[in-house]
């Protein structure tokens, strides 16, 4: 049993990992290669979480790395101006990390990377402090790939869990980045699954790093290898909420999406926004009530960050949720 954690009121969400342009195809399918136009966005799911957290009027800090260049500026001013706590990004003579974003007539997309300066991140042992009593999200896409960000990820996941931090974890795999690595990408996520408060996954990322296709075998084998909580985003069926005690599919909004990009982000920020006003977080992961009530708003965060182009620009704010 882990030690009980008080969250004091709203209490600071540190979101760990990548911060990146991404050039959409909007409208052009999903084959890349005909594409003619992008539209610039800002993106990468730990600062997409960091958003979806400040713009329901929580208190998120981004810890991440961006290039010197006019594009990390561009993407440091879009989350300054959502009120996330930029006061620890870092900025590289690396050029600023791209994506590029195609997306079909359903509004499922595909990636292509150029990495950059999101691999420098430099581990700050000043932040361990901060961590004591607040949430940590380790949510990268890329924070396993080596190099200094997975150093200083696997360094501030150790300081999480020695400050008694509540830790969330979101796998985001992308095919693209882990072609034929998919063993190390599972033995890398690991540790995480195995220490975590809260794991996200989607029902690709459940069934690949627990081996079953079945997806209650598969939330099975998550709560074996350690994580209490599991919460698993199903599109338009909404979540399976899974814990050791009970398993429940909680429906979302009915919506048409056009752009899936950061769904998954708005999901689980919201969800830890919620979270992150409790007195004792064991008090909601152990109320089934209460934690199904988060999770039903949580995917109509997600649900209505479908129905724009771009993740941060389509992230809800928190009159969209309760209207």
């Amino acid at each position: 049993m882990r030690p009980c954690i008080e969250i004091k009121q709203m209490k600071k969400v540190f979101c760990i990992g990548e911060l990146l342009v991404d050039f959409v195809a909007e409208n052009q399918g999903n084959d890349l290669s005909k594409a003619k136009e992008f539209t610039k966005k800002a993106g990468g799911a730990p600062a997409n979480v960091a958003c979806a957290i400040s713009k329901l009027d929580g208190k998120s800090v981004f810890v991440g790395c961006v290039g010197d260049d006019p594009f990390g500026a561009f993407l440091l001013n879009i989350l300054e101006d959502v009120n996330v706590d930029i006061s620890l990004a870092q900025k590289s003579e690396t050029f600023t990390t791209l994506a590029f974003v195609s997306i079909d007539a359903d509004g499922e997309r595909d990636f292509v990377f150029s990495r950059g300066a999101d691999k420098e991140l430099k581990y700050d042992s000043s932040i361990k402090n901060d961590f004591k009593g607040n949430m940590v999200h380790f949510g990268a896409a890329t924070a396993l790939l080596g190099g200094k960000l997975e150093d200083a990820y696997g360094r501030y996941f150790f300081d999480a869990l020695t400050q008694n931090s509540f830790i969330s974890f979101d796998p985001n795999y992308r095919a693209d980045l882990w072609k034929n690595k998919e063993e190390q990408f599972i033995k890398k996520c690991m540790p995480f699954v195995q220490k975590s408060h809260l794991c996200k996954f989607s029902l690709e990322e459940a069934q690949l790093i627990s081996g079953k296709t079945d997806l209650n075998e598969a939330c099975d084998v998550l709560h074996e290898i350690g994580t209490e909580t599991i919460v698993v985003t199903l599109g338009g069926e909404g979540t399976l909420l899974s814990t050791t005690k009970y398993k429940k599919i909680i429906p979302s909004i009915s919506v048409t999406p056009i752009d899936t990009t950061g769904a998954g982000d708005a999901f689980i920020g919201c969800l830890l926004k919620q979270i992150s006003t409790s007195t004792y977080f064991e008090d909601v992961l152990n109320d089934e009530t209460t934690l199904t009530q988060m999770v039903a708003m949580a995917n109509k965060a997600g649900a209505i960050t479908t129905t724009n182009f771009g993740a941060i620009e389509a992230l809800p704010y928190q009159n969209q949720l309760v209207s």
